[in-house]
């Protein structure tokens, strides 16, 4: 076959929604995913069934490829670096991919950049975990370096005496750990940032984040918070971005304290489930802007047109099994109410199965058109699976 345009590497609903962007421009996909029915497999021109890990595997998605991305951080940083290396063009720049996906590396490269980060240390044994308590005063926050997403990964600390358990549920026997001080945060927001290979920068409108049981619950766009805080979120993005390598789209995460000072919490070198909303709420989506961004095309300054909360349909509670949406319908039917379901064919306790964005005058009542929806949609199994059936991909 002729080279595709984009080779992605991951087929989840990121890689998805790219696609769905990138078919109305014309352009070809490759796609390297495990789950030979993953949601952008299903809509690549070229499908790769393997391992993230498999290095020939990546090295075939890459001579398929005029040019490689990535949807999610757990991959092998190094052989795309390799890749690179040999002429490869990968975006945005393996070497920030490398760098971020080490917790710890990540912090010590933001705050060796003098970009404001909460306090944090490595934690070898109970005894650094200990003094990370002194240092930092209870609660903290216990997390692995590597592997964790929708808050897996993270213990929170609250005395000493939960240090041995926490070490445990975070199989710190060996495992890389760290402990980080918790911020006293009046919420937590993101700003999504562009950058094309000219170093040319958009930023998308802040939005803030809630969270249920760590996983994103919901976005607020635009986030509720001074001109004043919101200007310095976006100059911090600025500022954040000339420590990276790459072209493409970032997502950076950030605490606003009580006395509304910022503190980046993480980075992701991606699009990002914080900005799905920018599909209907924004002149131009992530996925478009990121696609700008890959083909070298000029990036379009972002406007927020509508206000917008983003809800996450996530799987049945407690079931896992063929899923099934209730209450579409009657949600529908109550204003600018927008569904996206991402294709997976197995529902799983926590599992992101869609997102719903609905848009209004003001922000006020887009929470309220928010609430009346998620009274209505639920995420239902139809057939359970057994324990056997269940996968432990990623979600």
């Amino acid at each position: 076959m002729n080279q595709a345009e984009i080779g992605v590497v991951g087929g989840g609903q990121l890689g998805k929604m790219l696609l769905l962007e990138g078919h109305r421009a014309g352009l070809t996909f490759a796609v390297l995913d495990p789950a030979v029915d993953c949601p952008a497999g299903v809509m690549s021109h070229h499908a790769i069934q393997a391992a993230f890990t498999d290095e020939a595997a990546l090295e075939a998605l890459a001579a398929a490829s005029r040019r490689l991305t990535y949807e999610f951080e757990h991959i092998d940083a190094r052989t795309l670096m390799r890749l690179e290396s040999s002429g490869c063009q990968v975006m945005p720049s393996p070497e920030t991919l490398y760098m971020v996906q080490d917790k710890f590396r990540q912090k010590s490269f933001l705050a060796s950049c003098r970009l404001p980060v909460p306090a944090f240390m490595k934690v070898i044994d109970e005894a650094d975990a200990r003094k990370a308590g002194e240092a930092f005063g209870y609660p903290f926050m216990l997390k692995s370096c590597t592997g964790g997403y929708d808050g897996k990964g993270n213990v929170m600390v609250n005395t000493p005496v939960d240090i041995r358990r926490a070490i445990i549920l975070l199989e710190g026997g060996g495992a890389p750990l760290m402990a980080e001080k918790c911020i006293d945060f009046l919420m937590e927001i993101s700003v999504l940032a562009a950058r094309d290979e000219a170093g040319h920068l958009a930023i998308f409108p802040v939005g803030q984040n809630q969270h249920r049981d760590s996983i994103l619950h919901r976005t607020l766009v635009p986030a509720p918070l001074p001109a004043k805080v919101l200007e310095e979120a976006d100059q911090l993005a600025r500022n954040t971005l000339k420590q990276l390598k790459g072209a493409g789209i970032f997502c950076i995460e950030m605490f606003v304290d009580r006395d509304s000072r910022l503190t980046i919490n993480e980075i992701a070198p991606r699009t990002h489930n914080s900005g799905h909303h920018t599909i209907e709420s924004c002149n131009i989506s992530q996925f478009g802007q990121q696609l700008r961004a890959l083909m070298g095309w000029s990036l379009l300054p972002p406007r927020l047109l509508r206000p917008a909360v983003m809800i996450n349909l996530l799987g049945d509670p407690c079931h896992a099994g063929k899923p099934s949406l209730t209450g579409l319908k009657e949600a529908l039917a109550l204003g600018e109410v927008h569904l996206h379901l991402y294709g997976k064919t197995e529902s799983r306790p926590g599992r992101k199965m869609g997102h719903v964005t609905v848009l209004a005058d003001t922000l006020e009542e887009a929470l309220l058109l928010a609430d009346q929806v998620e009274a209505l949609l639920r995420i239902e199994v139809m057939e359970t699976a057994s324990s056997t059936e269940i996968k432990k991909e990623e979600q």
